[in-house]
């Protein structure tokens, strides 16, 4: 039933969009300060409204850019296009320095800073726009239910590592450190940057062909 060549492309492309290494500092700068029962709300909050905005999403999203007159092969050249520019982002560090700014910024304008579940957290730090046009081109391309069902599990395992990666970020971030997490980012970016330039070869490949 599970296959584990779309599950691992799946796995790959989500975890690097997601980046669970890389929220998991934006999640402890936001939570500072507070209880840890707190935080662990927080956590779960997140995620599981990330959960239910992305299931959603996987499900209708195709429907509503059919609508929209809007083909699956437009969808992987622009998402491959907007997935390649977050993968140069991650490469340069620029992806992770707007995360930082958007999370300072957050602590400074919101009337209610403990609350950062749906955003953002939930919102667009999980579920983002890269996010659901991954989404969409995987489940664009799954032919039944199995694979459909392949990559659900794919998007839950890289959403439960979140919510681990967000219940220890305090121990997490000491121990990984920032010159570990700077080159896994790097290296992540570039991964992506590849499977953005694959995504765009096969919505050309589609259109022309």
């Amino acid at each position: 039933m599970l296959e584990l060549e779309l599950f691992l492309s799946a796995f790959a492309v989500l975890f690097v969009i997601i980046d669970p290494p890389g929220c998991a500092p934006i999640f402890a700068t936001l939570t500072r300060g507070t209880s840890r029962k707190h935080q662990v709300e927080m956590a779960f909050k997140s995620v599981f409204i990330a959960a239910i905005i992305l299931s959603g999403f996987a499900y209708a999203g195709e429907f509503i850019f059919t609508k929209l007159g809007i083909s699956l092969d437009s969808l992987r050249i622009a998402g491959g296009i907007m997935l390649f520019i977050i993968g140069l982002n991650m490469v340069f560090e620029k992806r992770t320095e707007k995360r930082k700014d958007r999370a300072e910024e957050v602590l400074e304008t919101t009337k209610d800073p403990e609350d950062i579940s749906v955003f953002p957290m939930g919102i667009p730090m999980i579920a983002g726009p890269g996010t659901m046009a991954s989404l969409l081109i995987l489940m664009g391309r799954a032919n039944n239910w199995q694979q459909e069902l392949t990559i659900m599990i794919a998007l839950a395992s890289v959403l439960l590592i979140s919510l681990i990666a967000f219940l220890i970020s305090g121990p997490l971030i000491r121990l990984m450190g920032e010159t570990f997490t700077n080159i896994l980012t790097r290296v992540l970016g570039v991964l992506l940057a590849t499977l953005a330039a694959q995504f765009v070869l096969d919505g050309i490949k589609g259109a022309l062909f």
